[in-house]
């Protein structure tokens, strides 16, 4: 580790997990600065959650080594859990208390007697009941009390592993909102996920993973403008007969009536594109991750 270990929030170097033959994560070279918001993205089965459970002592690493505020993950495990808020992808309750009754019992193990003001405050910014039982609970609402569990002791890092599963649009954006106040009280956020667009609006850098490796490290910016969306036309007649050249269309397929390609450009140039064609309907949408990876860092690591 270097010197400027302790600058960092998060940092790894070489950290590898296996399970048995089988690796989890590989070699993964992270910094995460102190203050920022730090997106993890990569599609289910990328190495997202290993790298946090090893993160937080709940793996041992197969080699490498890492530090959270400069205290080594594995030795000193106790300390570093007294800094981080963490929501789980699938957390674990006891059901048959009431959550209030849940979070003050959370908080005991961190010795949070005044926990009260807190823990309304939180509840009230997501719209949770504290006097229903965990076993009424909707999956959305469980997953409030996760997220309420992780703040309720003003952690230095909060890490989050997919954290608005289960959240309607509504409850998303007042999530999102409390995570920005969290960090502009100079909370660190490493927040994993596999919805591109929601590590966008949040975060300044992303780290990609796949297949347990580390695909990049994007500035966010920088990422928008490799944008790349997967567009769907529909013509009234043979795709086949309909001519389409445009800079920045990928890899297009024409099957019958459909011409469908990944496009990376300007949307009122394709726009005006189609605008003299006999299309019968236009789809527009974000491509999956695996898409993106397949299309740019593929093609970095072999050109």
């Amino acid at each position: 580790m270097t010197a400027a270990s302790s600058r960092l929030a998060i940092e790894t170097r070489g950290l590898t997990k296996f399970y048995g033959k089988s690796p989890g994560i590989v070699d993964l070279d992270l910094e995460v600065e102190e203050g920022e918001v730090f997106g993890f993205i990569g599609p289910n089965g990328a190495g997202k959650s290993t790298t946090i459970r090893t993160l937080l002592g709940l793996l041992f690493p197969t080699s490498g080594c890492g530090r959270i505020f400069g205290l080594d993950i594995v030795g000193r495990t106790r300390d570093i859990k007294k800094k981080v808020g963490y929501v789980p992808a699938e957390a674990g309750f006891y059901h048959k208390i009431s959550v209030r009754e849940f979070l003050l019992y959370a908080a005991g193990f961190y010795g949070g007697r005044d926990s009260e003001p807190r823990m309304r405050e939180l509840a009230a910014a997501l719209d949770l009941d504290l006097e229903r039982k965990i076993a009424d609970l909707s999956r959305g609402n469980q997953r409030k009390v996760a997220i309420v569990q992780a703040l309720l002791h003003r952690p230095r890092l909060l890490i989050l592993d997919e954290p608005t599963v289960g959240l309607d649009p509504l409850v998303q954006a007042r999530f999102f909102e409390l995570l920005a106040g969290e960090n502009r009280r100079g909370t660190t956020v490493f927040l994993s996920s596999h919805t591109l667009s929601e590590v966008q609006k949040t975060c300044r850098r992303v780290a990609i993973v796949r297949q347990g490796r580390l695909a990049a490290v994007e500035n966010v910016e920088a990422l928008r403008k490799k944008q790349l969306r997967r567009v769907r036309v529909e013509f009234t007649r043979p795709a086949r007969d309909f001519s389409l050249s445009l800079e920045g269309m990928i890899d297009p397929q024409r099957e019958n009536n459909v011409l469908g390609f990944m496009y990376q450009g300007a949307i009122p140039a394709l726009l005006r594109a189609l605008a003299g064609g006999p299309v019968s309907d236009l789809s527009i949408e974000e491509p999956t991750l695996e898409e993106i990876f397949m299309h740019y860092y593929s093609r970095e690591r072999d050109g």
